[in-house]
């Protein structure tokens, strides 16, 4: 039987201000989905017990031509293989640390497990301009039976900003294309030549790859048929990854994530912003009131160069207490500063160049 495969939602190309230099556009590309280091992503499972009536959705059922609804939710057994593979990309050392939430609003990243549509996840920050009420991942099989347990590790590096490891330029894959869309077409897949074409055939932007060669054993690798592969000669028979973390993926995660010295405490998200769409010059605020008095960071996370400033409220005014202005280097601002509980602040996102989309979220950790 073919393999079950992950499929990536298409998303728009990136655009960018013209004359932008090759250097510059390579490095807002190669970095855009990638989490701040130090970040704690809060995760969130779809459950059962405290589903909402909208935590469902209408899915094909494929050959019928009919539709069904199916919750999102997902059974323990299931939610405990993806607590498992959160463990273990940790336990590389990764410099981003992960924390399940019971509140689907703190959570960055929200998992369901609906039969039927597929195994797939948000692309790193990508995850920030989905709604709070949506998945930004998926599983749409049973991740306790034989040889599943990589689907949750793999969904979990896009999680990351990794992207499918055989699309990279540095392969040097031949595939004999119309093999490939016959064997997706049909089950378990029944995919489109569009998407085939996308998550399978379609060769990513050297900017955009994970690395400078190709690792035919990463997680992020597909296993595949034989038949499918002309070139290179020995992936004729098929290709077949472990299944498992290799050395290049650690390398990969810690080149991105490298460790930040003791954990930060967990489930500490006193704010987050709503994504939002801002032309140049334009600002938002928000309020935060946090939980305890320690240092936070805040920050902007997006497809846009801006500046976040940090106001307190004393007497019904705002008074300046900390800013910073990364936009000529980095396209997202990050800073430290010192919070008080029980003092309401504000922080100002506003918006410092025109690359870009103009989505831009805001957090504080």
């Amino acid at each position: 039987m073919t393999t079950r495969y992950c499929s990536l939602a298409q998303q728009p190309a990136p655009e960018f201000a013209p004359g932008l230099a090759a250097e510059r556009r390579g490095a807002l590309i190669g970095g855009s989905r990638m989490w701040v280091n130090g970040t704690v992503l809060h995760y969130y499972f779809f459950d059962a017990d405290n589903a909402a009536a909208t935590d469902t959705s209408v899915i094909p059922v494929p050959g019928t031509g009919e539709r069904r609804r199916v919750p999102w939710a997902g059974a323990k057994e299931q939610q405990d293989v993806v607590r498992e593979c959160f463990r273990e990309w940790r336990g590389l050392g990764i410099g981003v640390d992960f924390a399940e939430v019971g509140d689907r609003s703190e959570a960055e990243l929200r998992i369901g497990f609906q039969p039927g549509d597929g195994s797939w996840s948000a692309v790193g920050r990508d995850a920030l301009a989905i709604g709070l009420s949506d998945r930004t991942m998926n599983f749409g099989w049973d991740l306790t039976a034989p040889g599943q347990r990589g689907t949750a590790l793999h969904e979990i590096g896009h999680a990351l900003g990794m992207l499918h490891e055989h699309q990279s330029p540095f392969a040097g894959i031949h595939w004999d294309d119309e093999a490939v869309y016959a064997e997706l077409a049909g089950p378990p897949n029944f995919w489109s030549r569009d998407r085939t074409r996308f998550n399978v055939l379609r060769r990513l932007d050297p900017d955009e790859v994970n690395g400078s060669v190709w690792d035919p054993q990463s997680i992020m690798e597909y296993p595949f048929a034989s038949g499918l592969i002309l070139e290179p000669e020995e992936y004729r028979t098929g290709l077949h990854p472990h299944g498992s973390l290799s050395p290049c993926d650690k390398e990969f995660v810690l080149r991105w994530y490298p460790p930040v010295g003791p954990p930060r405490p967990a489930g500490l998200v006193p704010f987050r912003s709503a994504p939002l769409r801002l032309g140049p010059g334009e600002q938002a605020d928000f309020a935060i009131e946090p939980t305890q008095t320690r240092e936070y960071a805040v920050g902007s996370f997006g497809d846009s160069d801006t500046v976040v400033v940090v106001f307190e409220e004393r007497d019904g005014e705002p008074r300046f207490l900390a800013g910073q202005d990364d936009g000529g280097t980095p396209h997202n601002a990050t800073l430290k500063v010192r919070l008080v509980k029980g003092r309401r602040y504000f922080v100002r996102v506003r918006l410092y160049s025109t690359w870009g989309s103009g989505e831009t979220a805001v957090m504080c950790w």
